[in-house]
């Protein structure tokens, strides 16, 4: 039942933010395509439910060969890849907006585990690669909220970028990850997707910590 209630509101949530968002996505779209490279979507291989890979839709914010520059996959802070009107995309997470799509065809939902890229993915312990993905990927999810910082967590770190992201966050997510399967429920899902809401006006807030008491602490 539980399913069947999540992909109901999977396809009335994204409906209703496609049909909100209208208005604003078009001027978006126009700055894009002023912009930049004149990008306006971006595509992208990611590893998916049961480990299968798909697409994943965003807004382009990065120069097109991003993930070949620089810190590859992992973003920085004032990462000189990211453009001028793909900065405030992804401060608000509109960059994320188009992945609505993705929910509708099915192959990502609003709540789960953020899809990784290949690299990535393998940098999370063997055993969470072997079951982080039996729950379908999410637009945002538990480890998006607490590593909503991610960005400015590698950017200050000592260790290099990939050294950062392999030893002290990829392991703390998939843990993360593996909590939210243990509590899947309709009750968690609209209190990750109002957390989230949350996290985007108060980004310095712990309110999670207060709603889920048992969630996995940081290591680091």
């Amino acid at each position: 039942m539980y399913k069947l209630i999540k992909r109901l509101i999977d396809i009335l949530i994204s409906l209703i933010t496609l049909i909100i968002l209208l208005p604003l996505l078009i001027p978006i779209v126009i700055a894009l395509k002023l912009t930049g490279e004149g990008e306006i979507f971006y595509l992208q291989k990611r590893v998916g439910y049961k480990n299968k890979y798909f697409d994943i839709l965003k807004f382009a914010t990065m120069l097109k060969n991003s993930p070949s520059m620089g810190t590859g996959s992992l973003t920085l802070r004032n990462d000189p890849r990211v453009t001028t009107v793909g900065k405030y995309l992804r401060i608000t997470k509109i960059n994320e907006l188009p992945q609505v799509i993705n929910v509708l065809k099915g192959n990502m939902t609003l709540v789960g585990p953020r899809p990784q890229m290949k690299v990535d993915f393998e940098a999370f312990p063997e055993y969470i690669q072997e079951v982080i993905y039996d729950a379908k990927p999410g637009i945002t999810g538990i480890g998006s909220i607490i590593f909503r910082d991610e960005e400015e967590i590698i950017s200050n770190s000592d260790l290099s970028p990939r050294e950062c992201y392999v030893q002290i966050i990829a392991p703390y997510k998939g843990e993360l990850e593996l909590w939210y399967q243990k509590n899947a429920s309709t009750y968690t899902d609209l209190m990750i997707i109002f957390l989230t809401a949350w996290a985007i006006v108060s980004p310095k807030s712990e309110l999670h910590f207060k709603v889920f008491k048992d969630l996995p602490k940081r290591k680091n």
